[in-house]
């Protein structure tokens, strides 16, 4: 029998910047827009507000392949955006952006958003990573999506790049996770008993009126309504691709971990969901810093560290199925170099030590954000644009 290839691919959002000032479009430039689908086709989207977009790989079989991808839809989009005096930036939000100067784009989907969510809609000002995983078809995706729920955090403790909201410093290492919380259907799904249980609840709300599809259903993960994957949604835009890269990686050695293991992720308690919303705001608030509760009730904390480390012995065979041992490396790197969140934190801190004002500072952050949003031609780490 042939071994599962658990195919994969990402979406990943971004912001566009005006190159001289740092701070982002609120128009689409028409001719950006057309340059980037007559190079990327189905590969790229606009999102509900001008001022952002959305790459999306094709289904991917390697590790190899999603590297190659991911890496040549920034390169290709930036240089096309330096031609047109912009710059791309990754991260979960902007030290620049305001959400009231904002313009959405003209689509039917997206005006039919803000007229249900009105000011929740126009505040969406937010980037996001998404993963999407196919576990094999035999498999009941949501009985998967039930067992790797209580690692989420993990993936947004990795993933953290948005300290900054409004032009301010907000506190967390994950605004983008608070501000969706606006959102109705956000958040830490309930465990359903499966898919038919799933499928049931998603009629229940297209028939009430309520949603449209399940593609309404906006958890920090899902089974995914388009695509036979589970997809993980929690996760800010990583500035750093290979952050991005080590998630994906990651996140597809967990579902063929739950999938080989059929016990994993079987204990829980009454209470088990809230501990987990519990530990996804340890890390909205901590970063990589955050102290986990155990999610099966016992009364102690465990270190982000540990954790990861825990994640690691877990997924170790899938690790060395999928040769993806880089991203257990970048996971490290990434503890002990700190999130994006903890270096536009420390960039802002810098500027404002050397005299600069809130808004400089917040400028300077936008600048650090451009320059590493995208990899270089010259690193070794990457292979050349197909």
């Amino acid at each position: 029998m042939n071994e599962h290839i658990y195919t994969y691919g990402v979406e990943e959002e971004f912001f566009l910047a005006d190159v001289d000032s740092g701070a982002i479009v609120t128009r689409m430039p028409q001719a950006f827009l057309h340059e980037v689908r007559r190079r990327l086709g189905d590969c790229f989207s606009s999102e509900l507000l001008q001022s952002q977009i959305e790459m999306i790989t094709p289904v991917c079989d390697s590790v190899e392949m999603l590297q190659s991808v991911v890496v040549g839809h920034r390169r290709t989009v930036a240089e096309i955006a330096k031609r047109h005096d912009l710059a791309l930036v990754a991260s979960g939000t902007h030290p620049l952006a305001e959400w009231r100067e904002q313009n959405m784009t003209r689509k039917p989907r997206y005006q039919q958003l803000l007229s249900d969510f009105q000011i929740v809609g126009r505040r969406n000002l937010l980037c996001g990573l998404h993963v999407h995983v196919a576990p094999p078809p035999s498999e009941d995706r949501v009985d998967v999506m039930n067992r790797i729920l209580t690692y989420t955090p993990i993936f947004l403790a990795l993933s953290c790049s948005s300290p900054f909201w409004n032009r301010q410093g907000t506190g967390l290492m994950s605004y983008r996770q608070a501000a969706y919380d606006e959102w109705p259907r956000t958040g830490i799904p309930e465990f359903f008993a499966g898919e038919a249980d799933y499928n049931a609840f998603v009629h229940q709300l297209v028939q009430a009126g309520v949603i449209e599809s399940a593609s309404f259903l906006w958890w920090a993960v899902r089974v995914s309504a388009k695509y036979p994957t589970i997809e993980l949604r929690i996760t800010d835009a990583c500035t750093d691709v290979r952050d991005a890269l080590c998630i994906a990686n990651l996140f597809r050695c967990l579902v063929r971990a739950a999938v080989r293991n059929p016990a994993l992720g079987r204990a829980r308690v009454s209470t088990t969901r809230l501990l987990i919303e519990e530990n996804r705001w340890q890390v909205k608030r901590y970063g990589t810093a955050a102290q986990f509760i155990d999610e099966t009730g016992a009364a102690e904390r465990t270190p982000f560290a540990d954790r990861l480390e825990q994640l690691f012995v877990l997924i170790e065979e899938d690790v060395a199925h999928f040769a993806c041992s880089d991203a257990v490396t970048q996971a490290r790197t990434i503890l002990t170099r700190g999130t994006s969140a903890d270096l536009q934190v420390s960039e802002f801190k810098r500027a404002r030590d050397q005299g600069a004002t809130r808004a400089e500072a917040c400028r300077e952050v936008a600048r650090w954000l451009a320059a590493n949003s995208v990899p270089a031609h010259t690193s070794p780490s990457f292979p050349p644009e197909q």
